[in-house]
């Protein structure tokens, strides 16, 4: 009898695995419901930057730049002071506050106020002014933009800006 006890238990180990493998789905991958990432509610910010290659045509120049939500064209946040650096990069960085809610569309309007053609503090016509909108639709997190200097994209937002 001694030598088929190892036998015997060695059946019904093969057995037991054999079992567990058909209870796991035949020994293929074993699936886990994980559940997804919890959405955040919001309030949501932006932070806006422009890159290096606004500083050879606007460095040291003035910047008003705001944020806008699409439905109302309501201003949310906005920066009346900033300047394009001539040196740093990114050349300029605007942060909103937790001002975004989940599932709205948003605007980045800006404007760069030439000092030399224009009028001083106020939005001149987009031949004196670069101008820029940037649209951001149903906004469900945090947003890090940086920005490239392509004039070709302009586009007038002087009505954001009244003097």
């Amino acid at each position: 009898m001694r030598t088929y006890l190892p036998r015997i238990a060695h059946g019904l180990c093969s057995m037991v695995v054999v079992l567990l493998l058909a209870a796991c789905g035949g020994g293929g991958d074993i699936t886990f419901n994980v559940p997804p990432p919890p959405t955040l509610p919001g309030p949501f910010q932006m932070t806006f930057s422009l890159d290096d290659t606004f500083q050879g045509p606007h460095g040291g120049q003035p910047i008003r730049i705001a944020l806008v939500r699409s439905s109302d064209n309501v201003t949310v946040a906005g920066d009346n002071n900033g300047t394009v650096s001539a040196i740093l990069n990114p050349s300029f960085t605007f942060v909103t506050g937790l001002v975004m809610v989940r599932g709205t569309d948003y605007a980045v309007h800006y404007y760069i106020d030439n000092t030399v053609a224009g009028i001083q503090g106020v939005c001149d016509p987009i031949t004196i002014d670069p101008q820029w909108s940037r649209e951001y639709p149903s906004v469900a997190n945090d947003k890090d933009i940086t920005e490239s200097y392509v004039p070709a994209q302009m586009e007038d937002v002087c009505s954001t800006f009244p003097p």
